[in-house]
């Protein structure tokens, strides 16, 4: 597997010291992935996954590097949890089975990640442990208790780590919801004990430390569903949320039962992700509520609500498909009403606004402004984050999850709330924060570059397939064919193919002066051609450049490809 260079340094210091590493996570929206280092031992939290940027070509996600883990395999006591979204859980399947160890979660998390090591890494049989919030595990000197949080997927935890060098308390994604759809609320009590017993370091989640006053209930989101009911009894409605936002389709089922619709269900994810949840009683539904996709057509729109995946313009989820009329089951009309139950994920705003202007452009009415309440955040915002603060109480403080400005936001906030300026640390992913003593310094890195999954294949960040397919995208490809004797002379017509460079009815006159350039290269290779070829094409390379330089302003890559006949045999 090859991976980004970035800053690597072993780290140093006794057993006596606490090393707390992001692999991920930090400075960005996505592949959450930390560590907990105290003598021989290892203890690391979630594996996630994030998407790829527009310039990544055919990039489907980005994982951590995890380089430094492998190094250190056989000191990791366990990988542990805290919710099931991909974001923590994704890279398991690429992960996992390099370091072999035991994976901690609790029912619904562990379900999803086993979704995803079945479909990726089907082969491999991890060690999966069950738990629940409220219990406590031990593994080598960390001992880990569970911690009931609120957050946009059930059974979330966080976590309050006792250490031989005091108390940490990761908070895990959460919000503080008085009124959950679920009735399991965060546990208030849990970390205000921990905050009395002492909290050597707190990290918390920085996603809506911009956002002020607290993050709505998830409940608004069920009263604007039921608006929408209400109000277009006639058209058909189709809802885009988070497949794994098991709370939201408790909703759906729920509002559907009560204004007499069907629900069908579209996207592999999100059929999955309802099985699953049905089967460990985490949602209820009745079976004759639901209706096969296939079958969606025949159902009268004004009984009849859809959900589907796309809410962030995922090219192949349901929405997406249904967008460009490609979908084969669903076609969207004037008689449909689309509301997309989400806000773009940073990065994905592009892709929802694209996908937007399609279904307009199909006569669809659209609901998806933040201001209907058709999205609620999992994530807590300003008060809520002080109130944790608060309860508590750190001696050291590292605001995690989210893009700088967030953490910068948090730590501002954290500084409100007392904990002192010099004990607040700005990470980026790879840092090594050691603790010792209650004193805590940033000293040292481990390797944190990111590793690109294309399909099954993983590669690295600046590798040559990537920068190929930049190289491509932007300036086009030009294949030059030239056949050369056993003597180094040309031995048939040059060949020319274009793709994204130049029309072909631009291309005569460019492409006379190239021909008289590889002759020139060629003449001037003469015999040492046959013994060398990759000379006379590196000669072919610059003279060819040369005339595009004089003749246009493109820079596409060139591509020669020299065959030699010699006398007695065919092309070699």
């Amino acid at each position: 597997m090859a991976r980004t260079k970035s800053r690597r340094r072993r780290p140093s210091g006794g057993s006596g010291e606490l090393r707390f590493i992001p692999l991920g996570g930090f400075g960005e929206i996505g592949k959450n992935m930390l560590m907990f280092e105290y003598g021989d031992d290892i203890l690391v939290v979630d594996s996630g996954l994030k998407f790829p940027d527009e310039e990544m070509f055919g990039i489907d996600f980005v994982i951590p590097d995890v380089s430094y883990l492998v190094e250190n395999k056989e000191r990791i006591r366990g990988i542990v949890l805290t919710h099931g979204h991909e974001d923590h859980t994704g890279s398991l399947p690429f992960v996992l089975p390099r370091l072999d160890v035991p994976l901690y979660g609790t029912p619904l998390t562990l379900g999803m990640a086993m979704g995803k090591l079945t479909e990726f890494a089907p082969s491999y049989e991890p060690d999966l442990r069950e738990v629940h919030a409220g219990e406590t595990i031990e593994l080598g000197v960390f001992r880990v208790s569970f911690v009931a949080v609120c957050h946009s997927i059930p059974d979330g935890v966080g976590l309050i780590i006792e250490t031989p060098e005091g108390i940490i308390v990761h908070t895990g994604d959460f919000k503080l919801d008085p009124t959950p759809i679920d009735g399991r609320l965060t546990d208030y009590n849990a970390f205000a004990e921990a905050g009395k017993k002492g909290v050597r370091l707190m990290i918390s989640d920085s996603t809506n430390a911009e956002r002020p006053g607290h993050t709505p209930s998830e409940n608004i989101v069920g009263k604007s569903l039921e608006q929408i009911l209400r109000l277009h009894k006639s058209r058909r409605i189709v809802l885009a949320a988070f497949a794994s936002n098991i709370h939201r389709t408790q909703q759906v089922f729920d509002a559907a039962a009560r204004f007499n619709r069907k629900v069908a269900l579209l996207g592999r994810s999100m059929v999955a992700n309802v099985e699953l949840a049905r089967r460990l009683g985490y949602i209820q539904v009745s079976e004759d509520l639901l209706v096969p996709a296939s079958e969606a057509e025949r159902i009268p729109a004004n009984r009849l609500v859809v959900l589907t995946t796309g809410s962030q313009g995922e090219p192949f989820s349901g929405l997406v498909l249904m967008s460009k009329g490609e979908h084969r089951h669903i076609m969207l009309g004037p008689k449909d009403l689309v509301a997309i139950f989400a806000t773009p994920i940073p990065g994905n705003e592009k892709l929802v606004s694209r996908t937007i202007d399609r279904i307009f452009s199909l006569g669809c009415e659209v609901i998806y402004d933040r201001e209907q309440h058709v999205h609620a955040s999992g994530h807590a915002s300003q008060e809520e984050l002080k109130m944790m603060l608060s309860m508590v109480k750190p001696q050291h403080f590292v605001p995690f999850h989210g893009e700088r400005r967030h953490q910068h936001r948090h730590a501002q906030l954290a500084v409100e709330m007392g904990v002192p300026e010099a004990n607040i640390h700005i990470l980026q992913n790879g840092d090594i924060l050691r603790i010792q003593g209650g004193k805590s310094q940033v000293r040292g890195a481990v390797a944190s570059g990111v590793v690109l999954v294309d399909g099954l294949a993983l590669g690295e960040m600046k590798g040559s397939v990537l920068k190929e397919r930049r190289e491509l995208a932007e300036d086009g490809v030009l294949i030059l064919s030239v056949v050369i004797d056993g003597e180094g002379r040309l031995a048939g017509d040059l060949r020319l193919e274009s793709r994204g460079f130049i029309h072909s009815a631009d291309a005569k006159a460019l492409y006379e002066e190239i021909h008289k350039g590889v002759l020139k290269a060629v003449g001037s290779t003469g015999e040492k051609a046959v013994q060398d070829p990759e000379q006379l094409e590196s000669r072919i390379k610059g003279r060819v450049r040369e005339v595009i330089r004089r003749l246009t302003r493109g820079t596409p890559n060139v591509v020669p490809m020299v065959t030699i006949l010699k006398k007695s045999e065919g092309p070699q």
